[in-house]
């Protein structure tokens, strides 16, 4: 049985850290699938900060 979860990034977010982070190459020969794990953690922690940094300007 396969469990796919809906994505709560949006496709624009995920492409710009994949860019940022410097794994993109892989997301575009193998799909978010190819991405190993720690990319995606480390994808994951730079979403945080990012909306951590938005929510402080916007106090």
């Amino acid at each position: 049985m396969s469990r796919r979860r809906r994505s709560t990034m949006s496709e624009e977010l995920k492409t710009e850290l994949a860019k940022e982070l410097g794994f993109y190459d892989t997301v575009e020969r193998e799909g978010w699938g190819g991405i190993r794990a720690k990319d995606a953690g480390n994808m994951v922690k730079r979403a945080i900060q990012l909306a951590e940094q938005a929510a402080r300007r916007s106090d």
